[in-house]
């Protein structure tokens, strides 16, 4: 059994640190099997010399994660737990480095961070790679941090549009049964990207924009034939794509544009899903430098807590059921 002593003489950091009630202290205690005893201003950990260790290492990334965030920023269980977990399985994490990619949007006057390494590693590969693919779970952010990376490029001039589109694959609904013309029938499948929109941008902004062509928002079917320069284009439930219509979105990219391209293999709804486009893409095109894969698991999960648990009973009883 080892002790170690962090004192910490800011009194409002030490407090942030604890978390309301020590709350930041339970979890920090349950996910490195440590005893932390908060005395005055010191905390003191027991535990295992390299339980203890990572204990100290996680309290010194906290500090810089409140350092470098508003003066009102409290930890999340969701953020926290991120953090805990990741120097549990030894990962190395920078707070600067995170902080770097942020985005701010000056129509909305909102900020967006990454919360996770895997998100950080997400913006980043957009910043540097003309293509860039996301495969995970809902609720990790693939569709929303992209889609404000694109008003981050245009807003900066680096791109001259906004490209959003979906393939129109019917998750257990029918197209034909619904009501209106072919745009009415298509919105429900667009849906989480102007869901994206109209959280990042104020409300009476986004109609101007498609008005004036800077964002449209399309069926992947509208994207046959056409060379898109200067834009930024998102394709999001790509693992509905089969692979040639993966193939022809792809050579869509025209002069100083980026794709960004999102999508959960495990979620395909095409007859057969071996056929997934993404699925396919991934053997296809690795190890092509101008080529980025970021994969994101369940720890990236920044929607309700609940989010994660779903999936995670769901994997387990598809693997029930495999036996």
């Amino acid at each position: 059994m080892t002790e170690n002593k962090i004192e910490i003489e800011d009194v409002s950091l030490y407090k942030r640190l604890c978390g309301y009630k020590d709350r930041n202290i339970k979890t920090l205690e349950e996910i490195l099997a440590v005893k932390i005893i908060p005395r005055g201003n010191t905390l003191i950990i027991h535990s295992s010399k390299e339980n203890t260790e990572k204990a100290v290492k996680l309290i010194h990334l906290m500090g810089d994660f409140l350092h470098i965030n508003n003066a009102d920023y409290e930890f999340n269980e969701l953020d926290l737990k991120y953090l805990a977990n990741s120097i549990a399985n030894g990962k190395d994490v920078d707070a600067h480095e995170i902080k770097k990619l942020k985005i701010t949007i000056p129509e909305s006057n909102k900020t967006i961070l990454p919360k996770t390494i895997n998100q950080a590693n997400y913006l980043s590969t957009i910043q540097k790679k003309a293509v860039t693919f996301a495969i995970g779970p809902a609720g990790t952010g693939k569709t929303y941090l992209a889609v404000a990376a694109a008003l981050q490029f245009f807003s900066a001039r680096r791109v001259e549009r906004i490209v959003l589109t979906r393939p129109a694959v019917e998750a257990g609904e029918s197209l034909g049964f619904l009501p209106g013309d072919l745009i009415q029938k298509i919105n429900p499948y667009l849906r989480p990207l102007y869901d994206a929109l109209f959280d990042l941008l104020p409300a009476e902004k986004i109609p101007k924009l498609i008005e004036a062509g800077s964002i449209e928002i399309a069926p992947l079917a509208y994207m046959r034939g056409r060379t898109l320069n200067n834009a930024f284009i998102i394709l999001d439930e790509g693992q509905n794509t089969t692979k040639s219509q993966m193939k022809m979105f792809l050579t869509r990219i025209g002069n100083n544009s980026r794709i960004v391209v999102s999508g959960d293999i495990t979620q395909v709804d095409l007859d057969k899903p071996r056929d997934s486009g993404l699925i396919h893409v991934r053997k296809v095109l690795h190890g092509i430098e101008e080529i980025g894969f970021i994969e994101f698991t369940r720890e990236d999960i920044c929607r309700h807590p609940i989010v994660d648990k779903i999936i995670e009973a769901y994997d387990n009883h598809s693997k029930t059921e495999k036996k």
